[in-house]
C-alpha cells in the first residue's frame, strides 16, 4: 500500500509523520547510546570516507546554528513556541489539503513529523540532537538528523507544489 494512495488522508498524515517520528527518535537514541558527545567535524564514525560521517553534536540553535548564542531559556521558550506554531500551522494546511493532491499533502505530513521530531528533542534536552555529517574536504554542511531530512525534503515538494501546481493531479 502507497502512503500516497491512502484513501483517508489522516491516516495518511499518521503514518508518515508517525514513521518520521519514530525513525528519527529511534536514530537519535541510538546516536545517544553508541556515539560520544562530538563538537568538531571529522570525529565520529566515517561512512564514505571524505564525504560522509556519523558524528553526535548537539544543536543550541535552531537551522544552522541560528540563536545559538542566546540563553537557553530565552532559546527553549521560542524554539518551542515557534514549533508548537508551526506544526499548527502546517496541520492547517494539510487540513485543508485536497484529497486530489496526495503528494502535497505527503510533503505537509513530512514537514509535521520532522517538526514534532525536533520538538521532542527541545522538550527532552533544550537542544536537538543531529548526527549526519556530509562534507567534501574542509567544507562541511551543518550536521543534521532525520527530523531535518524530512522538513527539507518536504519544504521542497511544497515549494515544488507552488511552482508547477498541477504536478501531481
Amino acid at each position: 500500500m502507497s502512503f500516497l494512495n491512502l484513501k483517508n488522508k489522516y491516516t495518511r498524515l499518521l503514518c508518515i509523520s508517525g514513521l518520521i517520528v519514530i525513525s528519527d527518535q529511534v536514530t537519535k537514541a541510538l546516536i545517544l547510546k553508541k556515539i560520544p558527545l562530538y563538537r568538531l567535524h571529522g570525529e565520529g564514525i566515517t561512512v564514505i570516507p571524505g564525504f560522509f560521517n556519523i558524528i553526535h553534536v548537539r544543536n543550541q540553535g535552531g537551522a544552522f546554528g541560528f540563536m545559538a548564542d542566546q540563553s537557553s531559556v530565552v532559546r527553549n521558550v521560542l524554539f518551542i513556541f515557534v514549533s508548537a506554531l508551526a506544526t499548527a500551522l502546517v496541520f492547517y494546511f494539510y487540513k485543508t489539503t485536497p484529497k486530489t493532491k496526495p503528494v502535497l499533502a505527503s510533503g505537509l505530513a513530512l514537514i509535521f513529523g520532522g517538526a514534532i521530531g525536533n520538538m521532542i528533542d527541545r522538550l527532552r534536552f533544550g537542544n536537538v540532537v543531529d548526527f549526519l555529517d556530509v562534507y567534501i574536504g574542509s567544507f562541511h554542511w551543518p550536521t543534521f538528523n532525520i527530523a531535518d531530512s524530512a522538513i527539507t525534503i518536504g519544504i521542497t515538494i511544497f515549494i515544488f507544489y507552488f511552482i508547477f501546481r498541477d504536478f501531481d493531479d
